[in-house]
């Protein structure tokens, strides 16, 4: 309750269907109502014009009748027209029945337009005679005004049965064509985690909502990568993080149950070596995660390479194990960030010297053009196949014989470097150990000059 009256609950509006025909159906709308106006008043102005032309022509008529034999010549006008015989005195000398007998003109005004007489209008036209008359001559109105009633009532029918065919018409076709969408709407309602295998029917034509359903065919698809992804990782996880947890746990009951058979100085040699290794495999997740996330934020400073390698070179020698070959390295600085690329080099590091069966060897420095910045870390182990040569990069993956019975490696060493490496801009590879006959670890990063 308090979410929907807190504006959480989404206000539900017209649907497109609906949206899509009410603007169709004004723009018509508008559309024909203006055209019917127009059309009527076009319509209009052209029946007085053929109204105004047909009074020139009577009033001409009319004229040519008086200077051939003056206005006794024109007997009597009793037809509908309209017609007024005016001398330069102002005296109505004919007219017929129709017309007033006073002067509807003079030799000032002698355009008099429409008049109305009687209730009827004329359109009107005047026409100077020889002799000093004037004529004019009218016709009725009353036709044209029959017809134009006529157009207006079949326009005020015509055209809002036009609007609801364009209604209808828009109604069902955008229905049609939205059918489908509808029809995907309904089969990503039914997605859940456990149907991501499921797939939306895509339409035959190649047209928009064909692209549409492609493209979400194509989310489902990495959605259900995403999940198998995400539950491998939390499989993987939860097995790594048992075998630490198990030793503590065995140690400590052991230390419990038997103090004699277990030191204080064993037991606390127990405690670092596998709290340790749960430390490193949790900040190794978290790398992980921010980097999945798109959260693995860079603090950037001029970071040395070639110190970062010599510092790690010193730590192996220290444990008399290896042989570090560190004569490849020449100065080699990126800008990037100083605790994630010491990250990047003690995991390099650390995986080939579990790997290496007596030395390893370490090189940096620029490369041609001075734009980026190479490292690598050899050893002279067993090599990786070229076919496992991507997947090693993968979480939580160990390969086969020498490199899967390795005790301190949790899997997610080389993943690390490839996503810090991609943070920086850069790229991680598996190359061939030259000279070693082991698996060397190349990465390249952007000098950021």
């Amino acid at each position: 309750m308090a979410d929907a009256s807190s504006g959480g609950a989404r206000r539900r509006g017209a649907g497109v269907r609906t949206r899509i025909t009410l603007g169709a159906t004004v723009v018509v709308a508008v559309a024909l109502v203006l055209g019917a106006i127009v059309f009527w008043a076009t319509l209009r102005l052209s029946l007085l014009d053929g109204l105004a032309a047909s009074a020139e022509q009577d009033a001409g008529v009319v004229s040519s009748q008086l200077e051939e034999g003056g206005p006794a010549s024109l007997g009597e006008l009793d037809d509908d027209r309209f017609v007024q015989v005016v001398d330069d005195s102002g005296a109505v000398v004919a007219a017929s029945e129709n017309a007033p007998a006073s002067p509807m003109a003079t030799q000032e005004d002698d355009d008099p337009g429409t008049v109305h007489v009687d209730g009827e209008a004329f359109v009107t036209a005047v026409d100077d005679a020889d002799g000093g008359f004037i004529v004019i001559a009218g016709r009725s109105t009353e036709p044209t005004d029959e017809t134009l009633a006529t157009v207006a009532g079949l326009l005020a029918v015509a055209v809002p049965l036009l609007i609801v065919l364009v209604a209808i018409t828009t109604w069902l076709v955008v229905g049609r064509a939205l059918s489908p969408v509808e029809q995907m709407r309904r089969q990503v309602d039914a997605v859940t985690a456990t149907t991501l295998a499921e797939r939306l029917d895509e339409p035959d034509a190649d047209d928009e909502i064909g692209r549409l359903a492609h493209t979400m065919n194509g989310m489902l698809d990495r959605l259900e990568v995403s999940q198998a992804t995400q539950r491998r990782f939390i499989s993987d996880a939860s097995h790594e993080l048992r075998s630490p947890l198990a030793a503590l746990r065995q140690y400590a009951e052991v230390a419990r149950d038997h103090p004699e058979r277990i030191s204080k100085e064993e037991l606390g040699d127990v405690v670092l070596d596998e709290g340790g290794r749960l430390e490193r495999l949790v900040q190794g997740m978290l790398v992980l995660a921010r980097a999945d996330e798109g959260a693995l934020r860079l603090e950037l400073a001029d970071v040395d390479l070639d110190d970062l390698l010599l510092e790690e070179a010193r730590r192996v020698r220290a444990s008399g194990r290896l042989s570090v070959d560190t004569s490849g390295i020449a100065a080699a600085r990126v800008r990037g960030d100083l605790a994630l690329l010491r990250q990047l080099v003690r995991n390099l590091v650390d995986n080939a010297a579990r790997h290496a069966h007596a030395a390893i060897a370490f090189t940096a420095g620029h490369g041609a053009d001075g734009a980026s910045a190479t490292l690598t870390v050899c050893d002279d182990g067993d090599g990786i196949p070229v076919a496992d040569r991507e997947r090693v990069f993968d979480r939580f993956v160990r390969l086969d014989d020498a490199r899967a019975s390795d005790t301190g490696g949790s899997g997610l060493g080389l993943a690390i470097v490839r996503e810090i490496a991609i943070a920086h801009g850069g790229s991680a590879r598996i190359e061939d150990a030259a000279g070693l006959g082991g698996a060397c670890v190349r990465v390249t990063l952007p000098s950021g000059d």
